[in-house]
């Protein structure tokens, strides 16, 4: 326990629940964030002496509430106490308080707090990030870079979403039924980003938060269970069990990116594929096809090649060609470009994305994988332009290294590596 990266593990991990029971308590946005980040700060300072509670979250919800119970009572604002048994030491209480807390139904609090953050009142630009910052706990700039707009542009949509909660008085209340059918996507919407921000994490050091992924596929089975004919909710639970199913084989000892091709497949976690396999095929029976079942459909191809040369790019070409048509996006082009390359060439897939410059101008994958695509035909002073581009807009240590890597060995080799650019830096997922 002397490193404490377990201790900022155990905070980003926690947050969803705390930040959901405190807002059901006090009814206020900025009330729960400040009370969370306080207690926040005693967990910092005390977990390294006393070690870990036996329930994290419910020993930072236990000291939030209380935390912020002392501040309304300073401005004169509670209205009615809690009983005496909540309002107590911290000490050896997290177990009984779990307990209450779990009796409550607990561990919906963050799917309701989901469908607060997606309510009519607030416009759909502003609900996911609104949900993203209070529920998730990612950074302005991480909300910013999953909707590739500014940091101060995000910062001005996230404080009016907050406003106008606040002065609509949004009821902390599961919605009815067709209350939840109609918020359904923008919730659906809300996971799969959160499971992204997991997936490829921005912050500076670490570029895989498992718990942040975990977390978005326990959403995406709440959501199916209160869905169970919804075939988007089935093909979004299993794109991301699909994903996640690679996490153990996606990073070596060191930290750094192993990409799909280098991968040990025996690592996967079978069980999740075979639940994955499942949802896809059950959702696609029902044909009513959307976004997140066509790109579970791709991510299937990817798990049932036992080595990574007998996937099926045609095919993986033909479903990103539909996703084209369904949902279409600069992106979306972008990883279709990776399965081109392997049917038609590299000139092919550089013809597609090239018109791509001004969208993704800002975005890693795009100048990573035109700068392979670039190497492939033999433009080695282009590569490098762009291998220097994508280095700047390296979103994590794990990728920054990884393209200094490549441009290491494009200027210290004299032998071209054409053949393994692509597969080497590229948007497609590893």
């Amino acid at each position: 326990m002397s490193d404490p990266g377990w201790i900022d593990t155990a905070l980003t991990n926690a947050r969803p629940q705390a930040i959901a029971a405190l807002l059901r308590y006090f009814r206020d946005l900025d009330t729960a964030e400040e009370a969370f980040q306080e207690a926040c700060l005693r967990a910092l300072k005390r977990w390294p002496v006393n070690g870990a509670p036996n329930d994290p979250v419910a020993w930072l919800i236990l000291v939030a509430r209380n935390v912020a119970l002392d501040e309304v009572r300073r401005n004169s604002r509670l209205q009615e106490l809690p009983p005496d048994d909540v309002i107590s030491d911290t000490d050896d209480t997290e177990t009984p308080l779990a307990e209450k807390l779990d009796n409550s139904r607990y561990r919906d609090d963050v799917l309701r707090l989901l469908f607060i953050c997606c309510h009519p009142e607030l416009p759909p630009t502003q609900q996911i990030p609104l949900a993203l910052r209070i529920v998730c706990g990612l950074s302005v700039r991480e909300i910013a870079r999953a909707f590739l707009v500014t940091e101060s542009a995000m910062e001005q949509r996230i404080t009016r979403a907050k406003r106008r909660v606040g002065v609509a008085d949004v009821p902390f209340e599961t919605p009815g039924a067709e209350q939840r059918s109609e918020r359904l996507a923008t919730v659906a919407a809300m996971v799969y980003l959160l499971f992204n921000e997991g997936y490829a994490a921005s912050g500076g050091d670490v570029h895989l938060r498992a718990p942040l992924c975990e977390e978005a596929i326990r959403l995406a089975r709440l959501l199916l269970q209160l869905f169970p004919g919804e075939s988007e909710i089935m093909g979004l639970a299993a794109l991301l069990l699909l994903q996640h199913a690679r996490a153990p084989a996606r990073l070596d000892t060191a930290g750094e990116i192993v990409l799909l091709e280098a991968q040990d497949r025996r690592l996967w976690n079978r069980d999740m594929i075979r639940e994955g396999l499942a949802l896809v095929e059950a959702a696609l029976r029902m044909r009513r096809v959307g976004p997140y079942q066509l790109q579970a459909a791709i991510a299937a191809v990817h798990t049932q090649a036992d080595k990574f040369d007998d996937t099926d790019w045609s095919e993986i070409d033909q479903l990103y060609a539909v996703l084209e048509t369904v949902q279409p996006s600069p992106v979306v082009t972008l990883n279709r470009a990776v399965a081109v390359s392997k049917v038609s060439g590299p000139a092919a897939a550089l013809a597609m994305i090239e018109p791509l410059a001004e969208a993704l101008a800002g975005y890693f994958h795009f100048h990573g994988a035109r700068g392979a695509l670039l190497l492939q035909l033999d433009r080695r002073d282009d590569a490098r332009l762009a291998f220097d581009r994508a280095l700047s807009l390296a979103n994590t240590a794990a990728e920054a290294s990884h393209i200094r890597k490549h441009l290491d060995q494009l200027i210290d080799s004299g032998e071209p590596e054409e053949q393994r650019a692509l597969r080497r830096v590229h948007p497609h997922r590893s």
